[in-house]
């Protein structure tokens, strides 16, 4: 058994079970638990740990490995953040709903499936959040193609004017109060006297 991680008050494999992992970095504490024990630790979390407050629940999309799914949740006195993550595979992508836990996980679980296609079981309705109800894909994962993309190539140009599209170059930008070199006068290329300089500082 190894020491409590961060503010946490007892080993993360005493709390979070014997699969479990923890790091703190940027005062922010990460506890890593298989998809099997999210709602049990979503549920540890807000009354073992006091995390009373639901800011956010996303996923991330890490090819080869599956969707990484977070849910960030706050204690409020002390203030304590707490990110806890699992993977689910691309092959089925489901965890169960945190809503029975956190009500304000409604609306970033609906989002989640809706970009990532991360189903959360018991959910009350997954149903579109933010896209149309025919879009067909999940947006937000690392295999959909942009249909724009297909209808129109992207030039392969960082900025105007440097592929063959024959757009105009962009016109450089000067620092705010610095002349135009191609407009200086000679006396503006002198130099002032030091004590001039001085006097001006």
């Amino acid at each position: 058994m190894t020491a409590p991680a961060g503010w946490l008050p007892a080993p993360v494999e005493e709390l979070f079970g014997t699969d479990a992992t923890a790091d703190e970095s940027y005062g922010v504490l990460t506890v890593d638990i298989p998809p099997s024990s999210w709602l049990a630790g979503l549920e540890i979390a807000r009354t073992a740990l006091s995390c009373t407050y639901f800011d956010w629940l996303s996923a991330v999309d890490e090819p080869g490995t599956g969707f990484r799914v977070l849910a960030h949740v706050v204690a409020l006195a002390p203030v304590r953040r707490l990110l806890l993550r699992t993977t689910v595979p691309h092959a089925a992508p489901e965890l169960p709903s945190a809503v029975g836990v956190y009500a304000g996980a409604r609306w970033h679980e609906r989002e989640t499936h809706e970009m990532f296609g991360v189903r959360f079981t018991g959910h009350p309705g997954l149903d579109h959040l933010l896209l149309p109800e025919t879009f067909e894909g999940h947006p937000l994962r690392k295999d959909f193609v942009l249909a724009a993309r297909v209808a129109k190539a992207w030039p392969g140009a960082k900025e105007p004017g440097e592929s063959d599209h024959g757009g105009p170059r962009r016109r450089q930008m000067l620092p705010a109060g610095v002349p135009d070199p191609n407009e200086w006068t000679d006396r503006e290329r002198v130099l002032r006297p030091r004590a001039a300089r001085l006097r001006l500082q």
